[in-house]
């Protein structure tokens, strides 16, 4: 009988840990789940590029004085940032001078990587403007709308049943007056493209049924090369587009 008794208190023993085993394991997954996975597509913007003259060589910005960085601080718990920024990097063109820099190479694989996505931020369309790739304001637009389709059509790459995550297209600010020396030439006619890119992002994004913000309406580009921003101006914009966020991602 005691051997009986013992056998069945070891029994119980086992038992109740798997239950709580589970239990726990059932929480944490639960927590898990509820954490939001944003996911940043963009180019030196992003990556970081701090503004010097001359324009090269630069280094990047500490990781506190990156847009990103701001907008993680400021989304705070229950948010997961993966950031992907690469200086030069177009919206869907080939760069002649480098044949890493088309987005829509990249996205593809970037999407099937990071998944689960609750959002998707996308910031390109400065390198459009470079005077040798000749696109027009539309063409970069109709490129930035090539990216949200295939934001849209992504689940199922990699035999998941995740649902496609919504897209916020950001359009980046003007590109400044003066424009370093050495950059000049690439950036003919850019200031003209670049300030008319936020009407035609925000029609492309309403077209696919998707959500918009003006980077101009916050911030300027201020850097001393006139294509990159100050830590400053990083830091206003990320706050700023962690509210623009948390108005798509809260219930």
């Amino acid at each position: 009988m005691r051997k009986s008794g013992t056998l069945l208190s070891g029994v119980l023993a086992v038992t109740l840990a798997f239950v709580l085993t589970l239990t726990l394991f059932g929480a944490q997954a639960t927590a898990q789940d509820k954490i939001k996975r944003v996911f940043v597509f963009g180019d030196s913007l992003t990556w970081g590029w701090t503004p010097v003259a001359p324009i090269v060589p630069t280094t990047r910005h500490p990781h506190a004085d990156r847009w990103t960085t701001v907008l993680g601080e400021n989304l705070g718990d229950g948010y997961e940032l993966v950031v992907d920024g690469l200086s030069g990097r177009t919206t869907n063109i080939d760069d002649p001078n480098d044949p890493k820099l088309n987005g829509a190479d990249y996205l593809p694989a970037a999407l099937a990587a990071h998944e689960p996505l609750d959002l998707v931020i996308i910031l390109l369309g400065t390198n459009d403007t470079k005077t040798y790739l000749n696109r027009t304001p539309f063409e970069i637009g109709l490129g930035a709308g090539a990216l949200i389709n295939m934001v849209q059509k992504s689940p199922g790459w990699d035999w998941t049943d995740y649902p496609p995550p919504p897209v916020l297209l950001i359009s980046p600010p003007p590109l400044g007056e003066t424009i370093d020396p050495l950059a000049a030439p690439i950036f003919v006619d850019g200031l003209a493209k670049s300030e008319a890119l936020p009407g035609v992002y925000k029609a492309i994004a309403e077209a696919a049924g998707e959500s918009f913000f003006d980077a101009g309406s916050v911030v300027s580009t201020d850097g001393v090369d006139g294509i990159h921003f100050t830590a400053e101006t990083n830091r206003t914009l990320g706050a700023a587009v962690a509210q623009k966020v948390k108005t798509l991602l809260q219930p």
